[in-house]
């Protein structure tokens, strides 16, 4: 049987039916995350004889002694709106200051100073397919690209097949993308228009790590997500700089299963659909958010410098921490286990968000914010918490918040999918 609408657990009044899209992944398990590990306390190590290092994003401020989550206010400040079903928010990191806006239908807009520019950064609108949870979903910029000015894009075809291509920004307008420098780097076919994944994002080793939700329907009934023969259900790393036989990326060496049974480009699997996910920009941690079935959603956290690697988050056997399939007696042993969850009490779609390490705002340092699309609830943890975490409730926005997003320096952002608007995070002590 097909899902019901991504927003099935919404009120009938709320305006759309994206909702969960943004559904990620389950998990940060045992050997990825229960120790209360400061921020800060570790800054290489060694996964397979690979040396993975933690390479700071500019600007990372010096983390506080320790961040206390029932001393913060929160407050959203507006950054600009009118844009059309905004997804995603980032800064690119060339010192130009811009932030880059993912509208769901294709294109991504450019804010500068305060003002929308008029013309689209990169327009492949009517390349996307327009189903309620696709459309242009990810977008990552070379962890070099103030020298190296590529980009890369998620975003379903008029198939409905997941693409992920690359292209570069134009070498005389900073502002435009340069259409015919495209590159597919892959195509992923889609089962089902529902549980899509689409977040992108570059690691402190310099990796590309890709979200592909299981395929969709509801309760994963191809086991896609358990299945090292597909991607589906998986968190992808690869290489964007170079390539592996016909392959137009490169294998990672120590990816898990290269030399082993299971796909190469698999980092991780048991994933229901991975939304947003984020790298600590001083540490290296991996923080992800998994939309939940019917009862529990979820935030995950693997560190570094393992990041989770060949990490199990359970689905379809767990929903959260608890047994989905079957019902009663199921097994959560070699599975990764979510550092929060909560019930469809409190909302009915996570948004996977970022730990704070901005220097404008030392208040937040070293804080996890997340929130839920439906309920607009904004909460935190510290990200040195020890799993399971207690989150703390800090705001009720009002609105369907799709995502939170990072600029370049490291101040982060909340994205009002319905609202068409973009939103700066502002923190005070109380």
């Amino acid at each position: 049987m097909i899902e019901r609408p991504p927003l099935r657990r919404r009120a009938a009044a709320l305006a759309t039916s994206f909702a969960v899209a943004m559904a990620v992944v389950a998990g940060s398990g045992p050997a990825a995350g229960s120790a209360g590990i400061g921020p800060g306390s570790r800054s290489a190590g060694v996964v397979g004889g690979e040396t993975i290092a933690v390479s700071p994003r500019q600007a990372v401020a010096a983390a506080p002694a320790a961040y206390n989550p029932n001393g913060v206010a929160l407050s959203l400040q507006l950054v600009a709106s009118g844009f059309s079903n905004p997804l995603f928010v980032t800064g690119s990191e060339d010192g130009l200051g811009r932030l880059f806006v993912v509208e769901q239908g294709g294109r991504i807009r450019i804010v500068k100073n305060g003002a929308i520019l008029p013309t689209p950064y990169m327009d492949i609108s009517r390349y996307v397919s327009k189903g309620s949870e696709q459309g242009l979903l990810g977008l990552a910029f070379h962890r070099g690209f103030k020298t190296d000015p590529r980009l890369y894009i998620d975003y379903t075809d008029a198939n409905g097949n997941t693409v992920i291509n690359e292209y570069r920004q134009s070498r005389t307008n900073p502002n435009l993308v340069e259409g015919h420098s495209g590159r597919r780097l892959m195509t992923i076919a889609q089962p089902y228009a529902n549980h899509n994944g689409g977040m992108l994002a570059f690691a402190p080793d310099g990796f590309l790590y890709i979200g592909m939700g299981d395929g969709g329907s509801a309760g994963d009934p191809g086991n896609r997500a358990q299945n090292l023969g597909t991607l589906l259900g998986k968190l992808l790393r690869i290489d964007i700089n170079g390539t592996t036989g016909s392959l137009p990326y490169r294998i990672p060496s120590t990816n898990p299963y290269v030399g082993r049974t299971g796909l190469d480009q698999i980092w991780a699997r048991g994933l229901r659909n991975p939304w947003r996910f984020s790298f600590d920009a001083a540490t290296g941690d991996l923080w992800i958010g998994d939309v939940g079935q019917d009862s529990y959603e979820e935030v995950d956290r693997a560190l570094a410098p393992g990041r989770g690697r060949g990490a199990n988050y359970g689905w379809p056997a767990l929903e959260g921490r608890h047994c989905y399939r079957p019902v009663t007696g199921c097994s959560s042993t070699g599975t990764v286990l979510p550092i929060v969850e909560y019930s469809h009490t409190e909302g009915c779609a996570v948004t996977g968000g970022y730990v704070y390490r901005g220097a404008a705002q030392p208040v937040l340092q070293g804080g996890y914010f997340f929130s839920d699309y439906c309920s607009g609830t904004i909460w935190t943890i510290s990200a040195a918490a020890g799993s399971p975490a207690t989150k703390v409730k800090l705001l009720d926005s009002g609105f369907n918040i799709s995502s939170f997003g990072r600029d370049d320096k490291n101040e982060l952002y909340v994205v009002d999918h319905t609202g068409g608007a973009i939103y700066r995070i502002v923190g005070t002590a109380r």
